[in-house]
C-alpha cells in the first residue's frame, strides 16, 4: 500500500507481503493450511504453534538453523548488525581461517535470513529482526532444555530473585561502584561483562585453574555442580559474578561472560557452506551402466522367484502382523540370500503390489492379480515398475529385526516399518549422484555429513530410534539402490538418471538394450541335468521349474532331474509323450538315455495307485502292491484295511496319505469322485484384488498451485472482512463498530440497509448465522433483495451467494464505501 510504517506484530508483516510470497510461506509450511485460515491473523497464529513451527524448524538446512538459534540468544528485537556478530565474532580474535569464515557466513546470512522470513520464523525489517515467540521459547536456553549454541541464560534472568545484599557483594569483588538499585547492579554486572576491555582485564587477575573451570563451561553445557564448600577458583569465579546460582548446588556461566570468552560467536563452528561430497571412485559410465543392468536383472529373476515360492500359498501371517522369523528363514534360504536381503525382496513386492493378504480365515500372503499382469510386461518396464515403487515406498525394510519403541521386534511386512522420511531421503541421495559426473561414486562419509547439514537433528527422534535416522535410511538406501540396479559399482546408471529426471518410459528405453535376450533352448547334460547359459523365455522357464529343480545360479542356471520332479510334472497334466517331446525341442544337445529311461519309469508308475475320499481311499488292479503296502510298517499310522481285493480304505485325510504313500517310494495319483486323475497345476492361488500400501507421508502434503492460489485469495478475503472499519448504526455515521463483535440491527433495519445498498452499489458488513449454528463476519456487496433472501457478491468468500435474511444478526455501513 506503500506505507513504510515497520509492522508491529507477524500478522502486519504477513498482510504486508505480495499473494506470491504468501503462496510461498504455504507451500513451505503446508501443515498451516488445514483447514484454510480465515484471515491473516488466524494464518500468524497457527504459524506461531509448538507444533507448527517445531516442524519448521526440523526442516530448516544447518546454517538457516544456526541463524535461528543465534536470533533465540540476541536481544530481541535484534539488529541485522549483532545477528551477524554472534554468526562470525567481534573480530578481535586472529586468524587468517576466521577471516575466511566470518566472509562465507556474511555472504550465507542474507540467504538464511530470507529463509526464515519466507517460513514466517523471522518477521521485522533489518534494524528490528524478531524471532518469532514460540521458536525463541524453544531455542533458548534453560536448565531443561539448554541451548543448542550452548549458551547459557542472560544475567538479567540468572539473577532474578536474588538478594539485593548479594548482589552488592558481587559489584564489589568486581570493583563496580555500589548501587542500591537491583536494576542498576544488574545493568553495570552486564556491561562490565560485554565490554572487552575491562573483563580482559577482571580475567587476567583470574587464578589458572578458575580459567580452567570457564574453559569447560563456555561452549556448553554452561552449568556446573558445585558442594557447599566450593574450590578457591570456583569461589572466585561466583564471587565475582561468573557463576551465578541456579540451585543450591548448581551454578551456571551467564551468556555475557560465555559470549566473551567466545569472541562473540554463538556457535564454535559456523556452517553457512554445505559439506561438498567428493568422489571416492571414477569408473567407466558404460561399465557402470552394465554392472547396474546385470543387478537389475538379478533382480527381476529374485522378484520372480519369490512369487514362484509363494505361487499356492504364501506363508500364514502372524496375530500382530507380519511374516514369522522362521518364514522368513525359509524364505532367504529358498532364494539364497541372507535374511536382511531377503526382507528386503519381500518388501519390495509388496510395496510394488505383487504381493499381499488373502485375506482368508486362515490368512496367508499370496501373489495379487496385479503379479500376473507385472509377469506379462518386459523386462525393463518391470524393472522401472519396482523402481518406481521403491522411490516412493515409506516401508523400510532395514528396520526388520529390530525392536519399536515398546521393545517389540519388528517383522517383514509387519505393520510397524513405515518411516515417512525414507522417500525424501532416497531422492536426496540419488539427487546428490546425479550431481556427480556420470561414473562418479561419492565418498559414503561426506554424502552422510551433507545429508546432516541439510537437516540437522533436534533430538525429536523416538526413543527406539535416538540414532540418526535419516543417516541409516541414507546407508539403506545405497545398499538397496545398488542390489535394484539403480547403482552400478557404486555409481549411478544412467537408466537411474532418466528415471528421476525423464520418466519410466526414458528409463525402460534406456535399459532395453543392457538386458540380455531371453533364450528358447537349453543344454541338456548326461548326468540328469540342464544348463540354461542365460535367461529363458517364460513358457520354457515356466514349464522347465515344475518339471526339473534349481540347482545353481549364476551367470548360468543349473537345473536337475529326479523322480520327484518327473513326477510333479506328471501331476501337473503332463503325458511322458510331452515331457519327450518337450525336451526334444528346447535343447541344443541331444536328449541324454538315463532321462528319457527316467521319464518313462516315472510315468510307468505314476497312477498305478489311486487316492481318493473316503475318509480316503487307496486302489489298485495290482493286488500284490497292495499287500506290500500292508504289510510295510510305515504304513501304521495310516491305519488301512482292505475293502475289496483292489481297495484298501484308511482313516487319514486323502492328502497326507497321497504324501505318505510318496514318502514310502510309490507313486500315486489322486482322483475325483468321478474316477478321474486330478491335474495339480502350479500358481492357482492368488489374492483378491488388492492396491499396493499407501505411503504414509512426512507431514501434510505440499500444496499444487490451483489450491495455493485458491487458498490465498480466500485468505486476503477473509482478512479484507475482517479488518474493514465499520459504522455502527446506533451511534451515527462517525461512529466505528470492533471488527470482533457482530453488528446488531432490527430485522427491518437489515432489510431496509441491504435494499439501500443493493441500490447504491454500496458494500456493508453483516453478522450471518449458518444452518449449524456458527456465527461469522461478511464484507457482501447487495445485487438484489427479494422473497427474504439477499443475494450479494462475498468478499470474503470471493464469490455470489444468497443468504436467508432471518439468519443476518445486523448490517452496518463500512467507514469508507468500498466497491471492490
Amino acid at each position: 500500500m506503500g506505507t513504510t510504517t515497520p509492522p508491529r506484530t507477524l500478522a502486519e508483516a504477513l498482510r504486508a507481503r505480495g499473494d506470491e510470497s504468501l503462496a510461498g510461506l504455504l507451500r513451505a509450511r503446508p501443515d498451516l493450511l488445514n483447514p484454510v485460515p480465515n484471515d491473516i491473523t488466524q494464518l500468524a497464529t497457527r504459524a506461531g504453534t509448538r507444533a507448527s513451527v517445531v516442524r519448521a524448524l526440523e526442516h530448516l538446512d544447518r546454517f538457516a538453523l544456526q541463524t535461528a538459534e543465534a536470533l533465540a540468544v540476541a536481544p530481541d528485537p535484534a539488529p541485522y548488525d549483532t545477528l551477524l556478530s554472534l554468526l562470525t565474532g567481534d573480530g578481535l580474535d586472529d586468524g587468517d581461517q576466521r577471516d575466511d569464515a566470518g566472509a562465507a557466513v556474511t555472504a550465507a546470512l542474507p540467504g538464511a535470513l530470507a529463509t526464515l522470513r519466507e517460513q514466517a520464523l523471522v518477521w521485522g525489517e533489518d534494524d528490528r529482526l524478531r524471532l518469532v515467540r514460540t521458536a525463541r521459547e524453544l531455542l533458548a536456553p534453560s536448565p531443561q532444555h539448554p541451548s543448542p549454541t550452548g549458551l547459557g541464560p542472560t544475567v538479567a534472568e540468572a539473577t532474578a530473585g536474588m538478594s539485593p545484599g548479594r548482589l552488592q557483594e558481587i559489584l564489589a569483588a568486581t570493583g563496580l561502584p555500589a548501587t542500591h538499585d537491583p536494576v542498576s547492579a544488574v545493568a553495570a554486572l552486564s556491561a562490565l561483562f560485554t565490554d572487552r576491555t575491562r573483563m580482559a582485564e577482571l580475567l587476567d587477575t583470574a587464578p589458572v585453574e578458575a580459567l580452567s573451570v570457564l574453559d569447560r563451561l563456555v561452549w556448553g553445557p554452561p552449568y556446573g555442580e558445585v558442594t557447599p564448600n566450593p574450590t578457591p577458583p570456583v569461589k572466585w569465579l561466583r564471587d565475582r559474578g561468573l557463576l551465578l546460582p541456579v540451585s543450591t548446588r548448581t551454578v551456571v556461566l551467564p551468556r555475557e561472560a560465555a559470549l566473551h570468552l567466545r569472541a562473540g560467536r554463538a556457535h564454535r563452528v559456523p556452517e553457512p557452506v554445505p559439506p561438498v561430497v567428493p568422489a571416492a571412485a571414477e569408473r567407466d559410465p558404460q561399465a557402470v551402466d552394465r554392472a547396474a543392468a546385470g543387478q537389475a536383472f538379478t533382480a527381476l529373476s529374485t522378484v520372480e522367484e519369490l512369487l514362484k515360492l509363494w505361487n499356492g500359498g504364501g506363508p500364514a501371517i502372524l496375530r500382530a502382523g507380519g511374516l514369522s522369523v522362521r518364514e522368513l528363514k525359509r524364505a532367504a534360504t529358498a532364494l539364497d540370500v541372507s535374511e536382511p536381503i531377503a526382507a528386503f525382496w519381500i518388501e519390495l513386492a509388496y510395496g510394488a503390489g505383487l504381493l499381499a493378504s488373502d485375506g482368508e480365515t486362515d490368512e496367508r500372503y499370496a501373489p495379487t492379480p496385479a503379479s500376473d499382469e507385472w509377469l506379462d510386461l518386459s523386462a525393463e518396464d518391470r524393472w522401472t515398475h519396482l523402481a518406481t515403487a521403491w522411490l516412493a515406498a515409506t516401508r523400510t525394510p532395514g528396520l526388520v529385526g529390530g525392536q519399536d519403541a515398546k521393545g517389540r521386534a519388528l517383522s517383514a511386512l509387519g505393520p510397524e516399518l513405515d518411516r515417512s522420511a525414507a522417500p525424501d531421503v532416497r531422492r536426496r541421495v540419488l539427487a546428490l549422484f546425479a550431481e556427480l559426473p556420470p561414473g562418479t561414486a561419492p565418498e559414503t562419509e561426506s554424502l552422510l555429513r551433507r545429508l546432516r547439514w541439510e537437516r540437522p537433528l533436534r533430538g525429536a527422534a523416538p526413543a527406539a530410534e535416538s540414532a540418526d535416522l535419516r543417516s541409516r535410511l541414507a546407508l539403506w538406501t545405497l545398499n538397496e539402490a545398488e542390489l535394484l540396479g539403480i547403482t552400478g559399482r557404486g555409481a549411478l546408471s544412467a537408466q537411474a538418471r532418466a528415471l528421476l529426471d525423464e520418466g519410466e518410459g526414458t528409463a525402460a528405453a534406456r535399459l532395453a538394450p543392457l538386458l540380455p535376450d531371453p533364450l528358447d533352448h537349453v543344454l541338456l547334460q548326461a548326468d540328469l541335468t540342464a544348463v540354461a547359459p542365460g535367461p529363458l523365455e517364460r513358457p520354457l522357464a515356466d514349464t522347465l521349474s515344475v518339471l526339473a529343480d534349481v540347482e545353481s545360479k549364476g551367470g548360468a542356471t543349473v537345473y536337475r532331474f529326479t523322480p520327484g520332479s518327473v513326477r510333479r510334472a506328471l501331476d501337473a497334466g503332463q503325458a511322458a509323450a510331452d515331457l519327450h517331446a518337450f525336451l526334444a525341442a528346447h535343447s541344443r544337445t541331444p536328449v541324454p538315455q538315463p532321462l528319457s529311461y527316467l521319464i518313462d519309469d516315472v510315468a510307468r508308475r505314476h497312477g498305478h495307485l489311486r487316492i481318493g475320499a473316503a475318509s480316503a481311499y487307496v486302489r489298485c488292479d495290482d493286488e500284490a502292491v497292495l499287500n506290500e503296502i500292508l504289510a510295510d510298517r510305515r504304513s501304521t499310522g495310516l491305519r488301512l484295511r482292505r475293502l475289496a481285493p483292489t481297495v484298501l480304505a484308511s482313516q487319514a485325510d486323502p492328502g497326507s496319505l497321497l504324501e505318505a504313500l510318496r514318502d514310502m517310494g510309490y507313486a500315486p495319483a489322486a482322483e475325483s469322485a468321478e474316477g478321474d486323475v486330478l491335474i495339480t497345476r502350479a500358481g492357482a492361488r492368488r489374492t483378491p484384488p488388492r492396491t499396493p500400501p499407501v505411503p504414509v507421508p512426512e507431514g501434510p502434503p505440499v500444496p499444487d498451485d490451483t489450491l495455493l492460489g485458491a487458498a490465498v485469495r480466500a485468505i486476503r478475503a477473509g482478512d479484507t472482512a475482517a479488518t474493514a472499519v465499520r459504522k455502527d448504526p446506533s451511534d451515527g455515521p462517525s461512529s466505528t463498530t470492533p471488527s470482533g463483535a457482530l453488528p446488531r440491527t432490527t430485522p427491518a433495519e437489515t432489510l431496509a440497509t441491504v435494499q439501500a445498498a443493493a441500490m447504491t452499489g454500496s458494500t456493508v458488513w453483516i453478522g450471518y448465522v449458518n444452518a449449524d449454528g456458527a456465527a461469522s463476519q461478511r464484507v457482501i456487496a447487495p445485487v438484489r433483495v427479494e422473497g427474504g433472501f439477499v443475494t450479494a457478491y462475498d468478499h470474503t468468500a470471493d464469490e455470489v451467494r444468497t443468504y436467508p435474511l432471518h439468519r443476518i444478526t445486523g448490517v452496518a455501513e463500512l467507514a469508507e464505501d468500498g466497491k471492490g
